[in-house]
């Protein structure tokens, strides 16, 4: 089907739903928009083409603005779609867009030997533990964090997160000052991003 033929589907199912959600009938429709009811009706069946010479009544009439009627963006506004991006003993996907105030991402980190650095920046984090287990390092303080339960916490005390006993993952919420930190820095010390 052609972007043309998929614009006029949607518009008519549009108008059809809206004069129905509004509770017009084609000749109260009809009246409101000096158009005839059979206008109106080959339109909605798409037995007649859409033209702005209908259209604009029947936006006018349904309360809505041409915008709201010709809207076919898909999904991608709505839908984000994930890609892994490993660093180390971590991946990462971003769960957000990278224009909003707050970041969300899944996090699966691998267990590791080594000592991780603890770091300190402005700002909060949240996470929550989906699977395995969890070393949260706050200064002195180490806290594990089960599957199932969430962890909050002042991102001005040193902090690091590793994996206990096997993977595991979680999902984080953090500002753009906790972007910069946990995502940001990962990239600087990496060599293979």
């Amino acid at each position: 089907m052609s972007e043309l033929n998929e614009i006029e589907r949607v518009v008519r199912t549009r108008l059809r739903a809206l004069r129905n959600t509004l509770g017009f009938s084609l000749d109260e429709l009809a009246a409101r928009t000096n158009l005839s009811p059979s206008t109106i009706s080959r339109i909605e069946t798409g037995k007649r083409t859409i033209s702005l010479d209908v259209l604009l009544p029947l936006a006018a009439a349904l309360h809505v603005d041409l915008d709201a009627l010709l809207d076919v963006r898909n999904d991608d506004d709505v839908v984000i779609r994930p890609i892994p991006d490993s660093s180390g003993e971590r991946t990462t996907w971003m769960l957000s867009r990278p224009t909003g105030r707050t970041i969300a991402l899944k996090m699966r980190l691998e267990p590791t030997r080594k000592t991780l650095e603890q770091r300190v920046h402005p700002g909060h984090d949240w996470f929550f533990v989906i699977e395995g287990r969890v070393r949260l390092s706050l200064g002195d303080r180490e806290v594990t964090v089960e599957a199932g339960e969430a962890a909050e916490f002042s991102t001005m005390t040193p902090h690091a997160l590793s994996a206990m006993d096997g993977a595991a993952e979680l999902i984080m919420i953090f500002d753009r000052d906790g972007e910069h930190a946990h995502l940001h820095e990962d990239t600087r010390r990496s060599p293979t991003r």
